[in-house]
C-alpha cells in the first residue's frame, strides 16, 4: 500500500511530515485537499479509520470555524461534515494513511509510527527541532 498525505503545502506541520515520508524513503501520494476538496464518504472513511469525531478533526485556530459558529458544543457531527465539505481548510492536517493506518499527523512526529522505515538521521523539523538523532534513533 503507498502512502497518502492530505496536504496543505501552506502549513509548517504538513511539509514537515511530507519531508519526513519522503526521507524515509517513500515516494507518497499527495493530495492538496484545498485544491480538490473532500466528499462526505471520504472524510467519514477518514476519521472512522483515524478514530477521530468531526469535532476532533476541526481546525479550530487559522480557520473559520469560529466565524461560522462551529466551536459551539451543540454543533452537530452532521453540521460539521457539511462545513468541512463547504470550506475543506476546517479539515485538521495533514492526514496520512498508509499500511500501518490512518493518523492525523499533528505533532509531525506522529508520521513515524506509519512508516515501513525512519527517515537516515539526524533530521530536524523546520523550527530546528531534532526527531531523528545521527545513530537513526527516534528522539523523544
Amino acid at each position: 500500500m503507498s502512502i497518502v498525505i492530505h496536504h496543505n503545502p501552506d502549513c509548517g506541520t504538513s511539509r514537515n511530515v511530507l519531508e519526513i515520508i519522503r526521507a524515509s524513503g517513500a515516494d507518497p501520494i499527495v493530495i492538496e485537499y484545498l485544491k480538490t476538496g473532500w466528499t462526505r464518504p471520504q472524510l467519514q472513511a477518514l476519521f472512522a479509520s483515524a478514530d477521530l469525531t468531526p469535532r476532533a478533526a476541526l481546525r479550530t485556530s487559522k480557520s473559520p470555524a469560529e466565524d461560522l459558529g462551529l466551536l459551539d458544543p451543540s454543533v452537530s457531527d452532521g453540521a460539521l461534515l457539511d462545513a468541512m465539505l463547504e470550506h475543506p481548510i476546517l479539515v485538521n492536517r495533514p492526514i496520512v494513511c498508509s499500511a500501518k493506518g490512518v493518523r492525523l499527523c499533528r505533532p509531525s512526529e506522529a508520521v513515524l509510527d506509519l512508516l515501513d522505515q525512519l527517515p537516515p538521521g539526524p533530521m530536524s523539523k523546520e523550527d530546528g527541532t531534532l526527531l531523528i538523532d545521527r545513530n537513526g534513533q527516534r528522539v523523544s
